[in-house]
């Protein structure tokens, strides 16, 4: 948008802070060259447009905003004299993509002196080299240390979601280990069991009756009920008491083994009268290792289905072979996390998951949204871990209007008022020395805010602090849209 052209004068650009130390001849050619231009209340440029002007307020109010989502959001209002926005790094060139940051509009009459980008820079080049060789060092180096410490942030939770994932697994590979290496036991012992009853003064028809009472006891195994400590106490009391009774040798050492198998008095009574009274030791001895075997095999068949799920969980989290911008389950991504992180997280430290369960699927990059988890999972952790290491975390998800909210409850110390306003800044950091690098709710910002045009707040007292994340129920961009509809485009 074009303003009023009104006269230039000097000594009025000369007045301002920018302009104080210029010489009078430096003056006159920011005059030829540039122009003073009147604004009427409206707008006067906007984020994303090309870069091409340089303006340096004389008198007015200024209100600058950026982009978020569909939404303006207002990110500075003024009316100090000789404040200056728009293309303030035409000096660089071709180097950097020259666009308007943000937007710019005005509540009221307004004045500014107008440099065109180029002469902009001409003049930086000319005026000020050393100030324009140290301005683009600044650049170029915060943009390299922010990449690399970048990358640093994501391989230090890369190798804590490893280590992490790596004891996850390593405790059912162990369980399994343990479990193959008794069973192969105890089929061994079912071997020597079975060739003496075979040599034994067994009828066909006790036979017989001994292969359908170890089937239907194999049946009960598998469907074994949970049951309460006092409960499985005194079942082992009754099952030890009738083998005693029976004169059954070690009743006691078989009696806890048959009440984790679900298996009771009643059922020791069908086998009784099935057997003969003189086989009955060798038919329980026999039953026992039939209940053992099943009860191996059914850990076995638990801890590889945990890896299962582990290794499931990575590839969710790590979103290998998907689409990197598609629909995608919140839940789901929030419970590869929740997994990935559970070693981290600990025994002392509560879980709670409150997810809405008609909260539609979301556009997105679920990898990069999984990044978002991790940072505000961790920081969670750490808050509850510095004040005694325990407490609860709540995972909630709700349809908040028209997008999606995603909250994280902690019930640590909270974000101190003053710092809050800057939590969300590049390296700044509450953790000490090492253990972090500042950029954890940069980089969530970013992914939340620049690629889903969404919202990330923060509301916290001490033992209820709540990250918030909202995102949009459907996709932003054209671009984004066509990755819906053309995903293998993507893939």
């Amino acid at each position: 948008m074009s303003g009023q052209p009104v006269p230039c004068s000097p000594r009025e650009i000369g007045s301002l802070f920018l302009f104080e130390k210029l010489a009078p001849e430096q003056l006159g050619r920011l005059c030829r060259e540039g122009r003073v231009e009147l604004f009427q209340p409206g707008p006067v440029y906007t984020e994303g447009d090309p870069a091409t002007c340089f303006y340096v307020m004389l008198e007015g109010t200024v209100v600058l905003s950026r982009r978020v989502g569909g939404d303006d959001v207002e990110v500075s209002r003024t009316s100090q004299r000789g404040v200056y926005a728009g293309a303030m790094q035409a000096y660089l060139g071709d180097r950097v993509r020259q666009v308007y940051n943000n937007s710019m509009r005005v509540t009221e009459p307004t004045r500014f002196f107008v440099l065109p980008a180029d002469v902009f820079a001409e003049v930086m080049s000319e005026w000020f080299p050393m100030a324009t060789h140290l301005l683009e060092g600044l650049f170029f180096g915060s943009k390299s240390t922010q990449a690399a410490i970048g990358q640093r942030e994501r391989l230090l939770a890369l190798g804590s979601l490893s280590a992490g994932l790596t004891h996850e697994l390593n405790n059912p590979a162990a369980a399994a280990v343990r479990a193959t290496s008794t069973l192969r036991e105890r089929v061994a012992k079912m071997r020597h069991k079975l060739a003496v009853i075979a040599e034994g003064p067994f009828s066909r028809d006790a036979l017989a009756s001994l292969i359908e009472i170890q089937e239907r006891t194999a049946e009960r195994v598998a469907k074994a009920p949970a049951l309460s400590p006092l409960e499985a106490s005194d079942r082992e009391d009754a099952l030890g008491d009738w083998l005693e009774d029976h004169g059954i040798d070690n009743g006691w050492q078989l009696a806890p083994t048959f009440v984790q198998a679900g298996l009771d008095v009643d059922w020791l009574e069908q086998v009784a009268a099935a057997v003969d009274a003189e086989i009955l030791p060798g038919a329980v001895g026999w039953l026992n290792y039939t209940v053992e075997t099943e009860l191996l095999m059914s850990e076995i068949e638990d801890s590889t289905t945990r890896i299962s799920h582990l290794v499931d969980a990575a590839k969710q989290y790590s979103q290998l072979d998907r689409a990197p911008y598609r629909v995608v389950d919140v839940h789901e991504l929030l419970d590869s996390t929740l997994l990935m992180l559970s070693g981290k997280i600990g025994p002392r430290i509560e879980v709670v998951k409150a997810y809405d369960p008609a909260l539609p699927q979301v556009p997105g990059y679920p990898a990069e949204l999984n990044q978002v988890w991790t940072n505000l999972i961790d920081n969670a952790v750490c808050a509850m871990n510095g004040a005694g290491g325990q407490g609860t975390l709540t995972v909630r998800t709700a349809l908040d209007g028209e997008q999606a909210l995603v909250e994280f409850r902690d019930t640590g110390p909270g974000v101190p008022p003053e710092i809050r306003s800057r939590i969300f800044d590049p390296f700044f950091t509450t953790k000490p020395v090492g253990q972090g690098t500042g950029l954890g709710l940069d980089i969530s910002w970013r992914i939340v805010v620049n690629k889903h045009h969404g919202t990330l707040r923060v509301e916290s007292e001490p033992g209820d602090t709540r990250f918030q994340v909202l995102l949009p129920l459907t996709a932003g961009t054209p671009e984004e849209r066509s990755a819906l509809t053309n995903p293998e485009e993507t893939a």
